[in-house]
């Protein structure tokens, strides 16, 4: 049966005009709370690779009485790695800083769980759930956690595929219905100088915004070599970031921030991309599926354009910044946050405060202080939804070599993800007989 398109890009706006009003103020019944009693809000983490950790340690840094009681990862030697470093006197987190969070780590060997059923056990042991594995899994993981009445905080993208952004859209709204506070990793919305920005942005300082340029270029990631051990499903997971239905290709992954702060400028979403993209340097069969360059031509309704690329070939120019283009000037996030005139003089520039705050610890810091004071403040899962979804129009731009809509894209059935999570079972994606995967041809791939 043909899915119904429930949510286009209008209903989507509609939408982000009810969140932003009285509603998210809303403050939530006592007895949601009743549990706090003692004080001690209580934090699972389920994915507990580099961004778990850090994201977890980040949680026991907050003001609050925040407590690690569960932790789980589909593989035991990531979870005790994890395990060792919040529970280490000295540990560097995800932005450098050196944090000791051992005294509020209370996870002993029976609320470590590993395996692919392992977040439900986590879950029902918290009050607030962090969800930091591979975005694939990301869908099935909020699902479960609004379900079962948690607080959350998860990483961007929110879905590889548009049949798992439908999923988080659906479960964003039960979490609305529940008043649970929802925050996703696009730190950039908890940056002071892009909320300054922003703010300028929004009051009309550059006018209406008519064009934009992002960029996420640099070398690349990690690479994960191969185990004669491993099955298929354990290598692609292993080296989560080459295949789709567990990273989504870079231009999901990563370039995410960017397209991201392009639509908040916009409070709207494109409404057809076209695009070019391959894999001109990174061929081997170590890099799966993805591409090592995207460039998409974003269209809004309004007219706007949005030119977006990354790129991760080393030796190239390396670029992480955004510029907005409206009728009366431009912001820029290259090397510092400013706002010129069209002519080029500067109307404003960010000014660095002695003591900066550090996003990805402000991400955590107003989530736990809304939960500990029953507020419902944070819906983040409805844009992030919005922006992966963005990001994987431009993929399917590219990949394809087609002009592709919105609708057209939100509504595509291509699932990405196996049919069955096992060590022993396959991913939709296998390798030929030399170890090389399929990889998207434009002009032949269909996407949607």
């Amino acid at each position: 049966m043909k899915t119904k398109k429930l949510h286009s890009r209008r209903t989507f706006v509609k939408a982000s005009a009810l969140a932003s009003g009285g509603l998210l103020a809303m403050s939530m019944p006592w007895g949601a709370y009743a549990r706090y009693a003692d004080d001690t809000i209580k934090v699972a983490l389920v994915g507990c690779g580099g961004r778990g950790t850090g994201a977890a340690a980040q949680a026991l840094s907050v003001k609050q009485n925040t407590r690690l009681v569960a932790m789980a990862d589909a593989f035991a030697d990531r979870l005790e790695d994890s395990y060792k470093a919040l529970t280490a006197k000295s540990f560097k987190d995800w932005s450098g800083a050196e944090v000791n969070v051992s005294t509020k780590v209370d996870v002993p060997k029976d609320r470590r769980f590993v395996g692919f059923d392992a977040y439900q056990k986590a879950i029902e042991l918290a009050d607030v759930v962090i969800l930091t594995t591979p975005p694939g899994f990301r869908p099935a993981h909020f699902e479960a956690c609004i379900k079962a009445g948690k607080h959350v905080f998860m990483e961007k993208p929110v879905a590889t595929d548009a049949p798992g952004v439908r999923k988080v859209l659906e479960i964003a709204e039960l979490a609305k219905h529940k008043k649970l506070n929802v925050v996703v990793g696009l730190q950039r919305r908890y940056e002071t100088s892009y909320r300054e920005m922003m703010q300028r942005i929004h009051s009309g300082e550059i006018g209406d915004i008519i064009a934009g340029q992002v960029y996420w270029n640099n070398d690349g990631v990690w690479v994960i070599d191969r185990k004669p051990e491993w099955t298929e499903m354990e290598y692609q997971m292993r080296n989560w970031y080459y295949f789709n239905w567990l990273c989504g290709d870079h231009i999901v992954e990563q370039h995410i921030h960017n397209i991201d702060v392009f639509n908040w400028a916009k409070n709207d979403y494109p409404v057809r991309a076209q695009g070019m993209g391959g894999r001109e340097v990174r061929k081997g069969k170590q890099y799966g599926e993805i591409f090592d360059h995207h460039f998409v031509e974003f269209e809004y309704a309004d007219g706007a354009i949005l030119n977006s690329q990354c790129r991760h070939i080393p030796g190239t120019m390396s670029r992480v910044s955004e510029t907005i283009i409206g009728t009366k000037g431009r912001a820029s996030t290259y090397h510092n946050h400013i706002i010129t005139d069209l002519k080029g003089n500067r109307l404003w520039s960010y000014r660095k405060k002695e003591k900066e705050l550090n996003p990805y610890q402000v991400e955590h810091d107003e989530l736990f202080e809304a939960v500990a004071k029953g507020e419902f403040k944070f819906q983040d899962a409805e844009f992030g939804a919005k922006s992966t979804m963005t990001a994987i129009m431009g993929r399917m731009a590219t990949y394809s070599g087609q002009v592709v809509s919105w609708d057209e894209a939100f509504n595509s059935n291509i699932n990405l993800m196996p049919d069955k999570l096992a060590w022993d079972a396959l991913p939709k994606s296998l390798p030929d007989q030399n170890g090389l995967y399929p990889v998207a041809v434009p002009g032949k791939t269909k996407v949607v």
